[in-house]
């Protein structure tokens, strides 16, 4: 389906709208922008106790479905959860403005004044799971940036983000905004989601943020652009020069700090020079910290009884749990080998203290983020610096890595002349 198509389709209206409201957004300046956020915080404060009782609905749905407590503690929102993520918002308004800013400018030989500026990317879908603080996030972070939004949760947090998007739009108007720079996309169906992967010429960009079975559905059967965010099978090399104390917290740290989230390590793999004396070290502070170890032959024989055979699926795996794939490998050529045949292009960890090895690492090593020396758990729009992040990103065009306000804009080029002709 094309943006010609289907001319009465709720969701190419939703899209439609959202082009006008962007086009609107667009010249308005930082005051205005940053006005409207702050109404969006006061207002999920006020209005906290509908947002509670419509994310009740989905909690007792979700545990009427049977579902794991781990993931309706993602869907629940408590009047402290939403007072947090009113101050997000409120950190959102004091971060630098994006819009305008010149990204490289001069004065041409001909006397020409060209500039490059960041301008908003105009209408942006971001396809997204369980989590209705994303809701609010994501509306946050296109606003500031100059965008208009349009929102598709799960259905599991249809009601929440349904309440959420209302107060959002209201206070959004109340600011003297377009209510529909923010808008939830109409439908709980996955027809509704194909769809607006289908609105090329009306989306400009589309943004999944979940598993990696939605991320590849977005980016295989899309015809609008998509920004790809990561899968994260990240890898974390211990070098025959690492300081082993070092390795081991960095280690543990990557794996263990919060398992769960994409820049969790995946697998450790050891340089075979220092694997006698690290195996067991490591084995040790693994299994004290929860995690199951899934290894070759050498790390079987180091923990026999403790390590479970590794496969190829488990060289594959973003296991998001307490388990590790393990490998001894012969040398850091071997390693990055093997990076480069499993590695998701999120990041990867070296543990070192030859520059000379850190160097060809860093060269040699294709994704997004590569830490020398560090816990991959840094990769991470706060923890680099940027104030919030709308994901992580593992493609190769336009963003990169963590993606704050600048990588949700794009640029255009401003030729000032003085009757100038060519």
């Amino acid at each position: 389906m094309t943006s010609s198509a289907s001319s009465s389709s709720p969701v190419l209206e939703t899209a439609r709208r959202g082009q006008e409201a962007a086009a609107l957004l667009a010249p308005l300046p930082r005051t205005a922008r940053d006005g409207a956020l702050l109404a969006i915080a006061d207002a999920l404060v006020a209005r906290t106790g509908e947002i509670v009782a419509a994310n009740a609905e989905d909690v007792a749905k979700a545990r009427a479905a049977g579902t794991a407590e781990s993931i309706v503690d993602r869907l629940t929102l408590t009047p402290e959860r939403i007072a947090a993520i009113a101050a997000d918002v409120r950190d959102v308004v004091a971060l630098p403005d994006p819009v305008g800013e010149v990204v490289r400018g001069s004065t041409l030989p001909n006397g020409l004044d060209l500039r490059q500026v960041r301008v908003p990317l105009g209408v942006i879908g971001i396809i997204y799971e369980a989590r209705p603080n994303v809701t609010v996030d994501a509306a946050a972070l296109c606003l500031k940036s100059g965008n208009a939004v349009l929102l598709r949760g799960s259905s599991s947090a249809y009601a929440s983000n349904s309440a959420l998007v209302a107060v959002l739009r209201d206070a959004v108007e109340s600011a003297g905004l377009p209510a529909d720079a923010v808008q939830l996309v109409p439908g709980e169906s996955r027809d509704s989601v194909r769809e607006l992967m289908r609105a090329r010429g009306l989306v400009d960009v589309l943004i999944p943020r979940g598993g990696a079975a939605l991320i590849r559905t977005v980016v295989e059967e899309s015809t609008v652009p998509v920004i790809e965010t990561g899968t994260g099978n990240c890898h974390v090399y211990v070098d025959e020069a690492a300081d082993l104390d070092m390795a081991i917290d960095i280690l543990v740290n990557s794996k263990a700090q919060r398992p769960s989230v994409c820049n969790a390590a995946e697998t450790v793999l050891v340089h075979a020079g220092i694997a006698e004396r690290f195996l067991p070290r490591a084995l040790e502070a693994l299994t004290q910290a929860g995690v199951i170890v899934h290894g070759d032959a050498a790390w079987q024989q180091a923990g026999p009884g403790l390590v479970a055979p590794a496969t190829d699926e488990d060289w594959a795996a973003e296991y998001l749990s307490y388990d590790i794939a393990a490998a001894v490998v012969p040398d850091l050529d071997a390693a990055v080998a093997h990076i480069r045949r499993w590695s998701s292009g999120h990041t990867e960890a070296i543990v070192t203290a030859s520059q000379a090895a850190a160097l060809r690492f860093t060269r040699l090593v294709d994704a997004a983020a590569v830490a020398v020396n560090a816990s991959t758990r840094f990769t991470d729009g706060g923890q680099f610096g940027f104030g919030a992040e709308i994901g992580i990103s593992t493609q190769k065009l336009h963003a990169r890595g963590p993606m704050g306000l600048p990588e949700l804009t794009s640029t255009k080029y401003i030729v000032t002349g003085d009757g100038h002709t060519r």
